[in-house]
Parts: structure tokens; C-alpha cells; sequence
């Protein structure tokens, strides 16, 4: 057994058990979890390759420093013949970009070095040339991937261009994109033998034409490592924080180190084997998550199916006394978060009590406040929605509580509209609230933009301290988000992407609306009743307002309030518990990725 596979072996619980979220959309956000310690060892995979760590050197191969010589002949001859242009000369290596010592028969050099012609596309929206009748395609920076080349995210233009044959995709050229995510940029790939045809560059794209005296697939793997990926990272340019860009002198300048010929197939053939066993690595680990979410899925239904408090005491029970192996993911936290909701908002958390006043009282109180608003026109008399059938009502619910639409117990309204005329208004600046600031169950202030705002409109769009915020739209299942304001700042305004809704009632308790509607419940009625696009959705003040609400009793909703409070607590016990094995694990991972580098 070779050390790298000793490495991946004896170390596989540590390499399979690193993981994080892949997202951070904050709590009680669904995200999927990233394999980080498989990412790693994929990393570390290689960065040993291109160390001359991955495989052991041959005395007898032709050194690097032949290779280059040859390529450079090769270069100088397709000059004399008129087929290149002579290339501008390259700047000398200094010893601060060698990152490492190299092997003996390696040679440090320049990507441009190892090519015969590189030049970028062209962009065909800058394109006046006549139209002919041939349809040719465009490369999408998308087809561009890590070693991939997704032929699928090409398409032809609907209206035909110019034929550029110097600008075709041929097979076997190499492919950079030079702008994308700072975390995509300069991916590459060797384009394969089934291209497309008429398929031609834009200007996101360089290509590299290189020598035989050099594999094109080495070149791609050093692209792709760790030493590469820090040398675009420190010259990318770009006007943003997450969109970057590389030009063609930088991707030309990039360091390279060089193996024998004989030895970049010999790494080749062993990346891949030690990719096809991270591969298979990360599929057991897929399944390993997925069985344990539907173990923890299936026992938490086991709650949600109890008939009463009692019941579900028992079950909770026998759930306790496995917390420690059940909730391990950010994902089986999460489901039970959701669980604890569904339960709070069907009667199931707290014991019924026959003395407590039922809620059809209050609702009887909310509607005569909700007349009086409307005779005195303080409020908007809204069309009235149909009856709730029982159809609509997604669970039985316990004596003495009642089914209402949110619009019966709130009063909603749309918030600032951007870019309206107001000319001739005395106006002030004010800061609002928009969908990025409403979090599910808190609202987070960092960032926080400002309006101009007619000065007669200040009180109609004013936040105050219990308004619930809902968010109209946004990722299909951020949609209906909400959070109450708790007057974080002395005065915000909300923009008519973000709801507001305010109770009629002191008494009326916005924790318990609040906690309904990040729920299960309303979350399957917003994801059912949005428009949806492919990754996005959105929800307009009508099925706001028609949205089912199950109003318990007055002193049973702030005793489930209350446990909610705890029980959520408690998981975010577990969740900081995770964190912190999750760090760890990550920085046990990283700590062998660096000695084993060293």
C-alpha cells in the first residue's frame, strides 16, 4: 500500500466525518451539508501531485528542463514558418512565487511557456458583422468546470452570426474562463472529442493551445490546486465582493511546476484512482446522511402522530435517551425545530386545560376592534375571502381553539415602493426594512438601507415595536419568512417587499403568529400558493391574508409559547455542540492536509 493510501485509509473516519452546512443562511436555515473532510482530501490529492509527492520519481526520465526546451524550439520554428506570432517575453521566476522545493528532473515555469498560442474570444453582443444563415453557438462560462466540460449549457443564439472559425472550439483545447465567482474563477477544462461544432469562444474565456511535449490534463490538475487557486486569488480583479476576474497576461503568468513527461501520466493515472475512491467515499457518505435522515425523520413523526400531551410525553421519552446519536446534523436539528412547531401549533406540547378561556372569545373581541377601525377609517375594508372550509384545515385541533385567516386577527399592510416620482414632495431619509433584513425569527439590522420618503407617508410606513414582518418573496422556501421588530433603531420603514402585519389587540400575543408562521404549516401553504420560477418564488397580499391561523385558548398559547422557548433552546444546544465537533473535525482534517504537505 502506497503512503497516500495509507492516508486515506487510516485517517477515514476523520476524512468522512468533516462536514459543514453548505450555506449559511442563518437559523433555521435547511442548508445541505458539505463533505469538507473529502473536499480536503481531494485537495490534498492534488497539491501531493503537484509537489511530486503523489507517485515516486524515476531517475531514468527525461527531465523537465529538456521538455522545455523542446517547446520552446518548437515556438521559435512556428514563428520563423509565420504560423504564430512571436510571443512577448515572459518576466523571470523569482524565488518568493516558488511556493516549494521542487524534485529533482522538475522545473519551475510559466503557464505561456508551455503553449504555442493562447488568445481570448470575442463578445458577439460588441459583434456588427453581417448575419449569415449558418447558426453557430456561443461557450457559456458555465460549460467551463472543474475538469469538466458540460457540453449541455451551450446553446445556439436565436439569431445567426458571423462565422469566426479562429474562434472554434476544437477538441483538445484548453479552456480557462476568466470571470466568475471568486471561488470559480479560472476553472479549466480540456475540451473533448465530441465538441460541438460551430461552437465559438466569447471573451470570458481563454484558450491555450499547448505542445505535445506536455500533457494538457497535468496542466488542467495543477490549475485546480491549492498553490494555484492562492495565486488567483491574490491577482483577481472585479468591481464586487463575490464576482472576480482574471486577465490573460495573469492566467499566461501562472506559476507552474513541471514533471517529466513520463511522470505527469504516472500522476495522472493515480489521481485517478485516489478520485474514483474519494468518489466512492463521498457516495457512502450520501447514503450514511440520507439513511440517518430518514431514521430521524420517520421517529420524529412518531411525535407529531401522538393524541395527546400524554402520549407524546411517552414518545419524547424514548426519543431523549437517543439525542446523542439521532441529532448529528445540521439537517436532523433543523427537523426537529419543525417538529417541535408542528406540535406547538397543533395543541400537542402542552396539556389542555377545559377551565381556560376558549379562543373563540378573543376572536369575537378581535373582530369588534377590527369594525371599529374600519367605521372610523382608520383601517382598509378589504374584500372579504370565502368561509375556511374543511378542506383547508390541515389538522384537527383540540377543544377550544379556533381556525381564523391572518387577515382576522392582524392588519396588513404593503411597505414602500422604490423608485416612485416625487416631485414637488418634502421628502427625509429614512432607513427600511427589506427582504435580507427579515430573517425567519429575528431581524437582522447589519446593512440596513435607506429611502427617501415624503414626509406625509412617515407614519403610514413606520415599523413599531410587535409588528410582525413577513417577507413576500425570495429562494421557494424563504418565502413567508417571519420575524417581529422589537425597535432595534428608533425609527424603520419597510420596503413593499416586506409585509407588515399588527395586531388589533395588546392582548393579542405576536410571539404565537410569529411562531405559527415559520411553522410547518403556513411554510407548506406559502410554498403551495407562490408563484414560482426556477429559484425563485413569491406570495402577494391576498394569499397573505387568506393564510389559515389556529388560535389556541388565552392561557394555554403562552404556556406553549413558553415551552417552545425552552425546547428551542435546547436545540440550540445541540446545534452549538455540532459546531464545535464540526470545527474540530475540520481542523484535524487541515492539520493532517499540513503535515502531510510539509
Amino acid at each position: 500500500m502506497s503512503p497516500i493510501d495509507s492516508l486515506i485509509t487510516d485517517h477515514l473516519d476523520l476524512w468522512t466525518a468533516a462536514v459543514r452546512p453548505k450555506s449559511s443562511a442563518g437559523r433555521g436555515s435547511n442548508s445541505k451539508l458539505e463533505l469538507t473532510g473529502i473536499k480536503k482530501l481531494r485537495e490534498l490529492i492534488l497539491e501531493l501531485a503537484v509537489r511530486g509527492k503523489l507517485v515516486p520519481q524515476d531517475p531514468s526520465d527525461e527531465p523537465a528542463s529538456v521538455l522545455l526546451e523542446r517547446i520552446a524550439a518548437e515556438k521559435a520554428q512556428l514563428v520563423i514558418d509565420g504560423k504564430i506570432k512571436k510571443p512577448k517575453a515572459l518576466p523571470e521566476i523569482g524565488e518568493e512565487e516558488k511556493p516549494f522545493e521542487l524534485p529533482e528532473g522538475w522545473e519551475w515555469c510559466r503557464l505561456d511557456e508551455l503553449s504555442l498560442t493562447s488568445e481570448a474570444g470575442w463578445s458577439p453582443l460588441c459583434d456588427n458583422t453581417p448575419r449569415k444563415n449558418e447558426q453557430w453557438g456561443v461557450l457559456k462560462v458555465s460549460a467551463v468546470t472543474w475538469g469538466k466540460f458540460l457540453a449541455e449549457e451551450n446553446k445556439a443564439l436565436p439569431e445567426p452570426l458571423e462565422p469566426k472559425p479562429e474562434y472554434e472550439v476544437l477538441p483538445g483545447d484548453f479552456l480557462i474562463s476568466r470571470a466568475n465567482t471568486a471561488e470559480l474563477v479560472a476553472r479549466a477544462v480540456i475540451a473533448p472529442a465530441n465538441t460541438p461544432c460551430k461552437l465559438m469562444m466569447s471573451d470570458k474565456i481563454i484558450r491555450f493551445r499547448f505542445s505535445h511535449f506536455v500533457n494538457s490534463s497535468y496542466i488542467c490538475l495543477a490549475n485546480g490546486s491549492c498553490t494555484s487557486r492562492e495565486y488567483y486569488s491574490r491577482v483577481a480583479g472585479g468591481t464586487s465582493s463575490s464576482m472576480k476576474n482574471v486577465s490573460r497576461l495573469q492566467i499566461q503568468n501562472l506559476v507552474i511546476a513541471l514533471p517529466p513527461l513520463s511522470e505527469q501520466k504516472r500522476i495522472l493515472d493515480n489521481c485517478e484512482k485516489l478520485m474514483a475512491l474519494c468518489d466512492h467515499l463521498e457516495q457512502r457518505s450520501e447514503s450514511q446522511l440520507a439513511a440517518h435522515q430518514t431514521l430521524v425523520e420517520a421517529l420524529l413523526a412518531t411525535l407529531t402522530d401522538s393524541a395527546d400531551a400524554d402520549e407524546l410525553a411517552q414518545n419524547w421519552a424514548r426519543l431523549v435517551g437517543h439525542f446523542d446519536t439521532l441529532f448529528t446534523t445540521d439537517a436532523s436539528i433543523d427537523a426537529l425545530k419543525q417538529t417541535i412547531l408542528q406540535l406547538a401549533v397543533m395543541g400537542k406540547l402542552v396539556t389542555q386545560d377545559p377551565s381556560d378561556e376558549p379562543a373563540s372569545v378573543l376572536l369575537e373581541r378581535i373582530a369588534a376592534e377590527k369594525a371599529r377601525l374600519v367605521k372610523e377609517k382608520k383601517i382598509k375594508n378589504e374584500k372579504p375571502l370565502p368561509a375556511i372550509s374543511e378542506d383547508e384545515k390541515p389538522f384537527e385541533l383540540p377543544l377550544g381553539w379556533e381556525w381564523c385567516r391572518f387577515e382576522d386577527v392582524v392588519d396588513i399592510q404593503s411597505g414602500i415602493t422604490k423608485g416612485r416620482k416625487l416631485t414637488n414632495r418634502e421628502l427625509v431619509t429614512v432607513p427600511y426594512l427589506s427582504v435580507a433584513n427579515v430573517q425567519r425569527g429575528f431581524v437582522d439590522v447589519a446593512g440596513i438601507k435607506s429611502v427617501e420618503l415624503p414626509v406625509d407617508e412617515i407614519e403610514k410606513y413606520q415599523v413599531l415595536a410587535g409588528d410582525l414582518l413577513i417577507t413576500e418573496g425570495g429562494d421557494w422556501d424563504k418565502v413567508g419568512r417571519t420575524a417581529i421588530w422589537a425597535d432595534e433603531m428608533p425609527y424603520v420603514a419597510h420596503q413593499n417587499h416586506v409585509f407588515k402585519a399588527r395586531k388589533f389587540l395588546q392582548e393579542q400575543d405576536e410571539s404565537w403568529l410569529e411562531m405559527f408562521l415559520n411553522g410547518p404549516s403556513a411554510r407548506d401553504y406559502f410554498a403551495g400558493s407562490s408563484k414560482q420560477t426556477t429559484n425563485l418564488a413569491s406570495i402577494n397580499k391576498t394569499q397573505l391574508r387568506g393564510c389559515l391561523i389556529a388560535i389556541p385558548p388565552k392561557n394555554e398559547k403562552s404556556c406553549i409559547v413558553a415551552k417552545v422557548d425552552e425546547l428551542m433552546t435546547l436545540c440550540d444546544q445541540l446545534t452549538a455542540r455540532l459546531q464545535t465537533s464540526q470545527q474540530t473535525q475540520l481542523a484535524l482534517a487541515e492539520t493532517l492536509m499540513e503535515g502531510t504537505l510539509a
